[in-house]
């Protein structure tokens, strides 16, 4: 089996990457929906893997990934690798999660990351009743995750911090960073409390908090939020589309508190976990698989944190329904260090529309269960997809 092609095309927000080949097997990656400018990223890696076996994924890679970087530019190396899995799989009559070393759990656990409702305000009510609603959501999830301080409107809230606050969400992440006044790091707890209040112990509840804190505050406010169990405090220096990892300040936060602390989604291949892992840095990391340059490359990293007792909480919020399923097929075969991944949903909802597989329910008890349908076990269905493609996309599926 030979590649005669690689295609790229954005359907809805998601470039989508596809792999074809010579015996009429094609494979799919999804790019994240915060990244339409990625698909020619995408096709600039076209050259280096015509003629390859796509079955040899590793050796494909090995073409690819030295021109990968950080999010976002890790996202087409890592939609290429998708893509490859998916067609191994199909070409094997297999599922990847055979290929990757079998499934060791039935079911993969989910967390809350992107079923979203409206947060009227910034006030400890408001975050409340938020919590009321995604507690009440039909996929019954025992983790939900919550952004707070500077990866929230908090930040905004007068007298927040000491700080330029900017005027709008920069492209491509938030780049605000400041110390936080006495009265804004009271107000992040009271709210982190009342949504502890509505969860209880029933559920656990995980805080998206930056990049932004200085190490004093992430200190204050990890010790602060000790007695209420929360599962882990995410990016609180680093992350989103930080270009670098800073290990040693987060290693200065772990060691001053009980409070799990998380990072990881913004990373770029296994080297650049290396500080985090061996210097326990962190206590949980949480590599994208739409961005750390595939699923094999996130399966190294769970087992390698596995060695040292790192936990790990894959990311994957805006990695629509195709991410899902790679999501579903690497979890599968994780350690037991495997907590759960951030659940992704289509965006728009007609992507449900145009892919075959997907079981409903999808989500029951906060749990899916695994499938075993060969490849990635998602199908695009061209008829259907083919309306959403833009006019320079309409020989995608040719």
């Amino acid at each position: 089996m030979k590649i005669v092609d690689l295609k790229c095309a954005l359907i809805g927000l998601n470039p989508i990457a596809r792999i074809v080949t010579d015996e009429g097997i094609s494979g799919y990656g999804a790019v994240e929906t915060w990244k339409p400018t990625i698909a020619p990223y995408v096709l600039a890696l076209r050259d280096a893997l015509i003629g390859s076996d796509p079955t040899e994924v590793e050796r494909c890679m090995l073409r690819i990934r030295p021109r990968g970087a950080f999010k976002p530019y890790g996202a087409a190396v890592s939609a290429i690798e998708h893509a490859l899995w998916d067609v191994a799989g199909k070409a094997a009559g297999l599922p990847v999660h055979k290929l990757l070393g079998g499934k060791v759990r039935d079911r993969v656990r989910v967390y809350n990351g992107a079923v979203r409702f409206p947060l009227k305000g910034q006030e400890p009510e408001h975050y409340a009743e938020n919590m009321e609603h995604m507690k009440a959501a039909s996929e019954g999830f025992t983790i939900i995750k919550q952004g707070i301080a500077f990866h929230s409107e908090q930040k905004r809230v007068p007298g927040f911090s000491y700080g330029d606050i900017s005027p709008v969400h920069e492209h491509g992440g938030p780049t605000d960073r400041a110390l936080l006044t006495e009265r804004g790091l009271n107000h992040v707890i009271a709210c982190v409390e009342a949504m502890k209040d509505v969860l209880g112990d029933e559920i656990g509840l995980a805080l998206d908090c930056g990049p932004g804190w200085t190490v004093p505050d992430a200190i204050r406010f990890a010790r602060a939020v000790e007695p209420l169990n929360l599962m882990w405090l995410e990016d609180l220096i680093t992350g989103d589309y930080t270009p670098f990892v800073n290990a040693d300040l987060y290693r200065e936060v772990t060691r001053a508190t009980a409070t799990p602390i998380h990072t990881g989604e913004q990373i770029y291949l296994r080297q650049n976990f290396k500080q985090l892992i061996e210097g326990h840095a962190v206590n949980i990391v949480g590599p994208d698989p739409c961005d750390v340059g595939g699923i094999a490359e996130l399966k190294w990293i769970a087992e390698y944190a596995d060695l040292h007792g790192i936990l790990m909480a894959p990311h994957g919020t805006a990695n629509g329904v195709l991410g899902l399923a790679a999501l579903v097929q690497v979890s599968a075969t994780l350690p037991q260090n495997f907590i759960a991944f951030e659940y992704p949903v289509g965006d728009p909802a007609w992507w449900y529309d145009i892919v075959e597989g997907l079981p409903y329910p999808l989500v029951t008890d906060g749990m899916i269960e695994v499938w075993d349908r060969p490849g990635m076990g998602i199908d695009l269905i061209p008829e259907a997809a083919k309306r959403y493609l833009r006019e320079e996309d309409a020989a995608f599926f040719d």
